[in-house]
């Protein structure tokens, strides 16, 4: 369907079908019958200290740590890179990693990255500018993403084939066995504790026997697999519930843009009034790495399911067409877009929410005001506002109730839903895997249980791998590490 011809349709009964409010397209019932499958010996495809099911941030971020301890790992992933939604999502803004005072609180394994990341692939903030309330400095890097509340935060946008590229040379490094084009099917559980898992690929059905597993699916599909209970609510009709494919369009202007939106404002207005008119739902750009490329995270798509097959089949279909559309619409009307095209949609669906762990412990929004540190600390994540201070995170959200052997990371992790709009986030991720890959090493080697770790081996060895805990939770950590010597 080209531009020309979409966007006539868009104003049509038809178009409003399509894009108006989050009316589904008609579905054909399930039949209500089913097979019975031959029992079958499944091969061993490995056998291997730590297994990771998923490679996206926290999955990445999980073989590493592990692999910087000495485990043997295994990282198994569906698609053929690493990052997931970071890289092959294209969500390359990577939202704050430094607290409202400019200090980075996620750190560790996520400096590494945008440490050891071309110079030419990362565009924000230098750092003397990070937590800087100068009005011009923050106005200039708000038009950026990277600045809210009128402070400079580290908000960079990064190129997503550069992270591919490191991410991959990361775990390779650690000597990460990696095994693309596979998919979890089927937790291997034995006496109450996740033993491996089951995969499916070219080769067919296939095991992976493991001392510990680290769930790290975004869904926590294995978890779920394995009759695991969840916390699902949310509110549908907020960002953070929504899904979409993201895209980048190429051959753009984005300093002009940038120009136009902030120096026109009728103009900018009368832009976006005709954008929603034709297409009903339409987004303005991100920066990204570079001026000529501009970065839309939407048009974001509420009141459907993470793990409905249908439904996510859907949202590729109106994603795409709401893609096409705004190419049509920028091209014609936009300041600096006139050349543009289609660079890329996302190889990989962007889902914000679908299921959270029930954890031994979790993070809710009544810690807020508090600032409450928790003893069993993995990890700090900056707050939404400067008015809250930081928001510690515990082992207790990485480790599931009711079945032993294995972790959870990412989006996943066991936390109420306003907590979840945040932890939900790249850097996050980043965090929460880091402390779930060095947790499922240790657990490994010493046989224990993760639900047994003592927290403060932990907390020495995110502190030794460069990561950020809270001062009094560094200390602690310090002081049991002076009396084990």
């Amino acid at each position: 369907m080209s531009g020309e011809n979409f966007t006539n349709t868009v104003g049509s009964e038809r178009g409003t079908e399509i894009f108006g409010g989050r009316d589904r397209a008609p579905r054909r019932p399930r039949p209500a019958l089913t097979i019975r499958e031959a029992a079958r010996e499944t091969p061993v495809f490995a056998e291997t200290d730590v297994l990771v099911v998923g490679g996206g941030p926290s999955g990445t971020t999980a073989a590493i740590a592990a692999g910087r301890l000495g485990a043997d790992v295994m990282l198994v992933e569906r698609y053929n890179h690493l990052g997931g939604l970071s890289t092959g999502g294209l969500v390359i803004w990577i939202d704050r990693m430094s607290d409202w005072s400019g200090r980075q609180v996620i750190s560790g394994i996520a400096h590494d990255f945008l440490d050891r990341l071309p110079a030419d692939a990362v565009q924000g903030p230098p750092r003397a500018d990070w937590g800087s309330s100068d009005a011009a400095t923050a106005a200039y890097w708000g038009q950026r993403t990277a600045a809210f509340h009128g402070i400079t935060t580290w908000s960079p946008t990064i190129d997503p084939e550069a992270l591919k590229t490191l991410s991959m040379q990361m775990t390779l490094e650690q000597k990460v066995r990696l095994t693309f084009h596979a998919w979890a099917v089927e937790p291997i559980v034995e006496d109450g504790a996740m033993r491996g898992a089951i995969f499916e690929s070219k080769e067919g059905r296939r095991a992976i026997l493991a001392k510990t597993v680290v769930d790290t699916t975004g869904d926590a599909d294995l978890l779920a697999r394995a009759g695991l209970s969840f916390e699902t609510d949310s509110d549908e009709t907020d960002i953070h519930s929504c899904i979409n494919t993201a895209f980048m369009l190429g051959g753009v202007d984005m300093e002009r843009w940038l120009d136009f939106r902030a120096n026109d404002k009728e103009g900018f207005k009368a832009f976006m009034d005709r954008g929603r008119e034709q297409l009903k739902s339409f987004e303005k750009p991100f920066v990204s790495w570079r001026n000529d490329i501009a970065l839309f995270m939407g048009p974001r798509l509420s009141g459907y399911s993470a793990v409905d097959v249908e439904d996510l089949s859907e949202i590729e279909v109106r994603s795409r067409q709401l893609t096409v559309g705004h190419l049509a619409v920028y091209r014609e009307h936009a300041p600096g877009f006139g050349d543009a095209f289609l660079m890329l949609g996302a190889p990989q669906i962007g889902v914000r929410h679908s299921r959270r762990l029930i954890g031994l412990n979790k993070v809710t929004r009544a810690q807020w005001d508090a600032g409450k540190v928790w003893d069993d600390e993995i990890g700090v994540s900056t707050s939404l506002a400067p008015k809250f201070p930081n928001i510690s995170v515990p082992y207790g959200a990485l480790v599931p109730a009711g079945i032993d052997g294995v972790l959870g990371a990412g989006r996943h992790i066991a936390c109420d839903t306003n907590s979840h709009s945040f932890l939900r986030e790249v850097p996050q991720c980043w965090m929460t895997g880091h402390a779930a890959g060095i947790a499922a090493a240790l657990a490994a080697d010493s046989g224990v249980r993760p639900r047994d770790l003592e927290p403060r081996l932990i907390q020495r060895e995110l502190l030794r791998q460069g990561a950020y805990l809270s001062p009094s939770t560094e200390a602690a950590a310090g002081s049991a590490t002076r009396a084990a010597e």
